[in-house]
């Protein structure tokens, strides 16, 4: 196993940087994931860690060693690829078996590698068969088992998942965790799929534009989101965000009016805001609850109308409209006791301390006490 330590990891091509200054540690044993959208710089820094692509400035260190001239084949790692990059002619057992068999192992100590990692992959009834007779997932646990016989300190992952349809990518997830339990290796894994990302992280990195956005655990991202990028771009269905204007402020709330006219106090720290403040507001779609019919009264009620339902068995996705907001709102609701109908009007209460506020560069406030509990770490 292997700790990873990124200090100040810069990519340039040419005067173009594609990787703006990374620190980050990576602990000995962890699953990590980095997500972001394509061409956030996320498989560029795996390609560097790997040795596949130079490292322009900075230092990598691998199992304390500084790593940035060690050859890629010296840093003591195995990389999983979206291609499966099989040999059609080798069977099962040859492809596996085939990089120490060129590297000069013995035939026993080979076959024990192989044997040892088809067995906790579960493929050994497949080791006599040809790549063209196996499935995806299969072809996708042999790659998997290739770097497991070469006993690596790290493993890397790049969108090894992707080739996949959506019923083995759900199988797979699960089996990447098993391998990750029973061999207790450093993992980093790629994807631009929050679902994986949430579903296989210890942590999760989310990137944006060659930028680390945060650091954290799955739950910690998800409640406590430290930007509005990292908002929107975890949760399915996504956080709702709306544009609104601060109107008072204190230390313990802070008051805002939706484009509506709907007016709403936010559990945020409002020491940075004055009133006038132009700021995002988000809530998640489980937060918002129906709160009877048009005409009643209490705080937090936002009014909106039904656009349409999205049914999903065990529950629904509510899509519904509030005046003067251009953003459709999504509401998670049970099915039982029936469900929206589009065209229906619903009052919407929006809990304060489940409200996020985000300031004009993006940055969340502070909540203040009272607020859902910290996050795991």
């Amino acid at each position: 196993m292997a700790a990873v330590t990124l200090n100040h990891i810069v990519k340039r091509y040419g005067d173009h940087a594609v990787i703006h200054g990374i620190d980050l540690e990576i602990r000995d044993g962890e699953f990590i994931v980095f997500v972001g959208p394509s061409g956030c710089g996320k498989s560029t820094l795996l390609r560097m860690i790997a040795g596949l692509e130079d490292i322009s400035g900075g230092e990598l260190h691998i199992a304390g060693k500084l790593a940035n001239d060690i050859a890629p084949a010296e840093r003591g790692l195995a990389m999983v690829f979206q291609s499966y990059a099989l040999y059609p002619h080798m069977t099962v057992y040859e492809n596996m078996a085939f990089a120490l068999s060129l590297a000069g192992h013995k035939k026993a100590e080979v076959r024990a590698a192989v044997e040892r990692a088809a067995d906790i992959l579960q493929i050994t009834p497949l080791l006599q068969r040809k790549p063209k007779d196996l499935s995806g997932g299969q072809r996708q646990r042999v790659a998997i088992g290739r770097a497991i016989v070469r006993k690596p300190q790290l493993f890397l992952f790049d969108e090894p998942l992707s080739n996949l349809d959506a019923s083995l990518r759900v199988q797979m997830r699960m089996e990447l965790s098993r391998l990750h339990q029973a061999l207790q290796t450093t993992m980093i894994y790629v994807t631009h799929d929050q679902v994986e990302a949430m579903t296989l992280g210890q942590r999760i990195v989310v990137f944006n534009g060659g930028r680390i956005e945060q650091v954290g655990t799955p739950h910690a991202l998800y409640n406590h989101p430290a930007t509005l990028f990292v908002a929107g771009f975890l949760g399915a269905p996504k956080m709702n965000l709306l544009a609104c204007v601060a109107i008072a402020t204190d230390a313990a709330t802070v008051t805002v009016r939706l484009p509506g006219g709907a007016v709403l106090a936010v559990a945020a720290d409002g020491g940075a805001v004055t009133a006038g403040d132009s700021l995002s507001l988000g809530v998640r779609a489980e937060h918002i609850a129906t709160a009877g019919s048009t005409g009643s009264s209490g705080a937090n009620l936002v009014e909106a109308t039904v656009s349409h339902v999205e049914y999903l068995g065990d529950m629904a996705i509510v899509h519904a409209s509030v005046p003067g907001v251009t953003q459709t709102l999504s509401i998670r609701q049970a099915v039982e006791g029936g469900l929206a109908q589009a065209g229906q009007a619903l009052r919407l209460h929006f809990p304060a301390h489940h409200c996020l506020l985000f300031d004009a560069q993006g940055k969340a406030l502070p909540r203040t006490p009272g607020a859902p509990p910290a996050p795991f770490m």
